[in-house]
């Protein structure tokens, strides 16, 4: 077994994809031409957003939705850079919401935190050990 898709429920596909690429210099790899799906090219695990609607078919109860929450939910995306300086404040820019300046943490690396506009709270991290 392995990890293939991490899938985030959002508002707007096209929008959270506008996004990444804008804050994150991620690449799109696929938008269904619904505008319900879409895939960012991250590596070997994709990054994937769907569509609130596709979230409620898919489950009968609903489910949290991330942009409507006052506090991040309980996970994060971690996207590892050499610059973390300098990738928060190009967050910042695209529209995210600052949760965490860069910091040197005991471990060696550099963190931050940054919530992007559909809810997701993305960390932003130098490699383990760098």
């Amino acid at each position: 077994m392995k990890l293939g898709y991490t899938i985030i429920y959002v508002p707007d596909v096209a929008a959270s994809l506008d996004f990444f690429e804008r804050a994150f210099g991620l690449q799109r790899r696929f938008l269904h031409e619904s505008g319900t799906y879409g895939e960012l090219d991250t590596g070997e695990t994709t990054l994937a957003f769907a569509a609130h609607a596709l979230g409620d078919m898919n489950f009968a109860g609903g489910h949290v939705q991330a942009d409507t929450s006052a506090q991040p939910l309980g996970f994060e995306i971690a996207l590892v850079t050499d610059g973390v300086p300098v990738a928060h404040a190009q967050a910042l820019a695209a529209g995210a919401r600052e949760m965490a300046v860069p910091t040197s943490k005991p471990w060696g690396q550099v963190v931050s935190y940054v919530r992007c506009p559909d809810g997701i709270l993305v960390e932003l991290c130098t490699p383990v050990g760098a």
